[in-house]
């Protein structure tokens, strides 16, 4: 069995779906490390990992690209927190080599200084993506806008067209990293794609159809399906004696200012024969006033609600949407910023929910993508098939093993549609 070292992002999305093919790799026999977030450091501990906090200095650096008033002004601050973490992730992953001395190495696709220090090691590794791929594609559009695929000759011709001006975007903030990977003895990147393609292997926690099918799927690419982990709570009292249909409604655990989306549907749904349950995440539950059939929380499991929900209200976190359509569940999306309006459209073109923009967005409008959405469950009920084809933990941990020494892997066979569908077109 091999020693494995995980570096995760120490945030719930990030945090909770690696922590399932970690345990996997661990019942396997493997020796698992994670450098994780302090808060989840015992936890990790009694399940059988050795996790140890990242540099609290990356916990620290808060992400404030909601502060931005235009997706240009948003991308800037995004990309300064990575420079910053990065700096930080060099020295904090390279401690943590020498202490541990793995076989091969787990990084979490957010971290770009851990990822040079991946490359960098010599040492076998992959990285994994809790969001959607920013990977070029003649298949599909761009990643970031959140544009509906185009088929045909004028659509081809707008996707090569954006993929032009975007890259260029993107490749704008390349000299602060290629300037890290300098320092590491690395050759330059010529694009911001490849920060995603220098791995062995890249492990996507999504599947196809959800995910738009492609057939140039880069060669390192697994695609596994959502990792829907969370910790073991008891369901709360009150939901089994809860006869009405239920709707869940979301907030991020990180903070961007998505307090709009909790107040507007406590007030669309407030006449709804309907059970409206709102965990708010980084918001205070405190400041929304619920109406008679809503309750609102701060956290909840999300788990034992979804087997009951009739849908879900979101802010487009790739978590809790592929969680709940992995149940079935039909989600109405909101996006805010980040990777939100990709999955909302993704959302949407999988007949598997509803998107409305949060500037569009208003208690009557709400309502009716509502009571829309709770009829697409057929959609997703499409969805959490395909999901459950695409291997889960065992696709991630089989990834994973591909890497290591013959003497260390140990394979574990799964359905020949698993195989398929988590190799994608990439063979």
């Amino acid at each position: 069995m091999a020693r494995l070292l995980a570096y995760t992002a120490p945030v719930t999305g990030h945090v909770f779906p690696s922590t399932e093919f970690l345990l996997e790799l661990h019942r396997r026999g493997h020796d698992v490390h994670v450098r994780t977030r302090a808060s989840d450091v015992e936890r990790l501990d009694q399940l059988g990992l050795h996790a140890t906090p990242v540099d609290p200095r990356i916990e620290a650096n808060e992400l404030d690209d909601w502060k931005a008033s235009n997706p240009i002004a948003a991308l800037q601050r995004l990309q300064h927190w990575y420079e910053a973490n990065a700096k930080v992730e060099v020295t904090d992953l390279r401690g943590a080599i020498d202490e541990v001395r793995p076989d091969a190495l787990i990084v979490d696709a957010n971290f770009q200084g851990g990822a040079a220090v991946a490359e960098a090691s010599g040492l076998p590794w992959c990285q994994y993506s809790p969001f959607p791929p920013v990977f070029e594609s003649k298949d599909a559009p761009p990643y970031g806008p959140g544009l509906k695929p185009a088929p045909g000759p004028l659509g081809r011709a707008r996707d090569r067209v954006l993929y032009t001006i975007l890259g260029h975007l993107a490749d704008h903030y390349l000299p602060p990293v290629n300037a890290l990977r300098a320092g590491l003895g690395l050759e330059p990147l010529r694009h911001f794609e490849e920060l995603f393609l220098r791995s062995q292997r890249f492990i996507l926690f999504t599947a196809e159809p959800h995910e738009y099918p492609r057939s140039d799927w880069p060669e390192s690419v697994r695609l596994v399906g959502p990792l829907t982990w969370e910790p073991a709570t008891p369901p709360p009292a009150w939901l089994s004696a809860e006869t009405r249909p239920i709707v869940l409604v979301t907030a991020s655990t990180v903070y961007q200012r998505d307090d709009k989306l909790i107040s507007t549907a406590l007030t669309a749904l407030a006449h709804e024969d309907l059970a409206v349950i709102a965990t708010t995440g980084a918001l205070d539950p405190t400041t929304f006033d619920a109406p008679g059939n809503a309750r609102v929380e701060a956290f909840l499991p999300h788990g034992p609600i979804l087997k009951r929900a009739a849908c879900v209200v979101s802010h487009g976190g790739m978590g809790i949407t592929q969680k709940s359509l992995a149940a079935g569940v039909p989600v109405c999306v909101v996006p805010f910023c980040r990777d939100q309006f990709e999955v909302a459209r993704r959302v949407e073109v999988s007949s598997a929910g509803t998107r409305l923009h949060h500037k569009r967005l208003t208690a009557e409008r709400l309502r009716e993508a509502v009571r829309a959405t709770i009829r697409m469950r057929p959609g997703a009920q499409g969805v959490a098939e395909a999901f459950a084809r695409a291997g889960g933990a065992q696709a991630a941990a089989d990834a994973v093993e591909e890497l290591l020494a013959p003497e260390h892997g140990t394979r574990h066979s799964r359905p020949a549609t698993a195989v398929t569908t988590t190799a994608g077109s990439a063979g």
